[in-house]
């Protein structure tokens, strides 16, 4: 959001906000809108931004159809299912969407430190740290141990009650 934490929500902030949905998007869906809808003003940032418009056919009798019916009557893709989104995004892009990879981490299994790696390091990472805090990533670069390894050993000595965390991502030695 482009407003300060804790704003309170108004309805002249909507526009500002929802400009970043259909800019991340393919399309936007529009399930249900009244003529004046703040949905209505993302669908014509999305379309502003070359993007696909969908919209769920409403009850002409209910006034909150009004406006998603108006955006198919004036060539918005009529969405029933997922199916007509997906059919209408592929022919778009002249290539089928693909089921996203199953995630996997770039950098292989994480490594579990074994108890005699901790020993070694721990006097080592205990004789870096001070009442004044340090910050972690110094004592990562100052051990030069992998970052699971100090990370272990810290969050056992805070456990233990032997350190304290402080603000920016730093820790002190209790005395």
């Amino acid at each position: 959001a482009e407003q300060p934490f804790g704003t309170v929500p108004q309805a002249r902030h909507f526009p500002r906000r929802n400009r970043i949905i259909p800019g991340l998007s393919l399309g936007v869906l529009v399930v249900e809108a009244a003529p004046r809808s703040g949905s209505l003003i993302t669908a014509r940032m999305a379309l502003e931004q070359g993007r696909e418009i969908f919209a769920v056919p409403g009850s002409p009798m209910d006034p909150r159809a009004r406006g998603t019916n108006n955006l198919i009557r004036n060539g918005a893709v009529l969405a029933e299912s997922a199916e007509d989104i997906i059919d209408a995004l592929q022919s778009s892009r002249g290539r089928p969407l693909k089921e996203p990879d199953q995630p996997s981490l770039p950098f292989g299994k994480p490594h579990i430190p074994a108890e005699q790696e901790l020993e070694a390091i721990r006097p080592r990472l205990i004789s870096l740290l001070s009442p004044t805090p340090t910050e972690i990533d110094e004592i990562i670069r100052l051990t030069e141990q992998p970052p699971a390894i100090i990370l272990t050993i810290l969050l056992e000595l805070e456990l233990a009650g032997r350190i304290e965390r402080h603000f920016g991502n730093r820790v002190s030695i209790v005395e």
